[in-house]
């Protein structure tokens, strides 16, 4: 008797076991999705999800026992990327943004990250390249959380802490002194000792990229926009030091000599971009890196109570802004999708693609900037594209996207890990 009740106990097992296995088969059928290596359009199209990962597209035969979910007259794209966020910053929530260092805790931040995650992964984006947070790490934690399922937000490369030098963007400034005064271990170094000190401090509380302010800013208090911070030596010590550890940099970079100082440096990308020359253009191409141009921002009014000295310098830079992205496009230098979200709303990073497509990008590239592009980028092969093999990050737009980029700012349908995150 004893020994029945183990067999059936077994056999009830590999039952569950069995049915599990049918439950997690998974068929997401749609009028059409897109090939974004090559924009074509395959219609109809059928994928078969088993568990997180896609088993075939389009196969001669489909299981029988799957889950159907049928989208009817939309398109299916995998789940996109954007390779500048900032998931833990409100700058809309009155004058937060001016304050928040002296008023709000990592708690705090990591509890907007919950909410702007979600917005941000319901937008469509699976993936994104976080470029830095207050100091306290909070957007590490808050990829700790979504990694466990704690909570419900795309994957993400947290930056941590800014690198940058004392005064300079991404500095804590315009307080009194003595208020919110920081040093490596919060990013804030001077000189090749406190650079590898602030950059082997983010590898210890898991960064998985490492973000230099190269030139000031545009949020900043006081500085020109364009002024190159770090020197050619210490931007160096900076890349070499983070390529020990297997991270890539990012660069916040406005001003022309800033730019080609840190494209020397070998960054992986540069933010922003706004001041790019011929002769970056083609350092650029030489060296493969990428420019992540947040163009949107141009397009959207700065937040409320912006002081007046913000104002100058965004409007100094934007005929340079509009020039550089032109350029890039024009020269075909590596383009990967970024939005600045935190200064953009984080809901509205869908923007970002009819912002780039109405300054000339074709509708196929925009798609590739947040797809292949960015996963190029990232250094990541398992997702970015429908095909059996790859992750299960699907969503769905209705509409045709390459005839119609606005449809990106709608996304209906997000699978992330073929779990469905939003089913409109």
């Amino acid at each position: 008797m004893k020994y029945m009740k183990i067999f059936r106990s077994l056999l009830l097992i590999g039952v569950c076991a069995v049915n599990q296995s049918f439950a997690e088969t998974t068929i997401i059928q749609a009028a059409r999705m897109i090939d974004v290596t090559t924009g074509e359009i395959i219609s109809p199209a059928s994928i078969v999800i088993e568990g997180d990962t896609i088993s075939a597209v389009n196969p001669d035969m489909l299981p029988a026992t799957a889950r159907v979910i049928d989208l009817g007259d939309r398109t299916l794209l995998p789940g996109l990327f954007d390779m500048h966020t900032h998931l833990t910053l409100d700058f809309f929530t009155g004058d937060n943004w001016t304050t928040a260092a002296v008023r709000e805790t990592p708690a705090d931040w990591a509890l907007y990250g919950v909410a702007f995650g979600l917005q941000t992964l319901e937008a469509g984006f699976t993936t994104v390249r976080d470029a830095g947070a207050w100091p306290g790490f909070p957007d590490v934690a808050l990829m700790r959380a979504i990694d466990a399922g704690r909570v419900t937000g795309p994957r993400i490369y947290p930056a941590g802490h800014y690198l940058s030098i004392t005064g300079g963007h991404c500095d804590v400034t315009g307080f009194a002194p003595g208020i919110v005064e920081l040093g490596p271990n919060q990013g804030i170094a001077n000189g090749v000792d406190e650079i590898l000190r602030a950059v082997r401090y983010q590898v210890k509380h898991g960064v998985k990229v490492i973000k230099v302010c190269a030139t000031s800013g545009v949020f900043s208090a006081g500085t020109q926009p364009g002024a190159q911070q770090y020197s050619e030596i210490e931007l160096q010590t900076i890349v070499e030091e983070a390529s020990r550890h297997g991270l890539k940099v990012m660069a916040h970079a406005h001003g022309s000599e800033g730019i080609m100082a840190a494209v020397k440096a070998g960054v992986a990308s540069i933010e922003h971009g706004s001041m790019l020359t011929p002769e970056i253009i083609k350092e650029m191409k030489k060296r493969g890196t990428y420019y992540v141009p947040t163009i949107y921002l141009s397009d959207i009014p700065l937040p409320e109570n912006t002081p007046q000295d913000t104002i100058n310098k965004s409007n100094f830079l934007s005929p340079y802004v509009e020039k550089s992205f032109r350029m890039a496009v024009d020269s075909g230098v590596n383009i990967a999708l970024g939005t600045d979200s935190g200064v953009v709303r984080h809901y509205m990073v869908g923007k970002e693609f009819y912002a780039m497509v109405r300054r000339g990008m074709t509708p196929l590239h925009a798609l590739q900037t947040a797809t292949i592009n960015a996963a190029d980028l990232l250094g990541v092969s398992d997702r970015a594209e429908l095909k059996a093999g790859k992750l299960a990050d699907i969503i769905a737009v209705e509409g045709n996207p390459l005839e119609d980029i606005t449809v990106m700012e709608r996304v209906s349908f997000v699978m992330k890990n073929g779990e469905i995150v939003r089913s409109d």
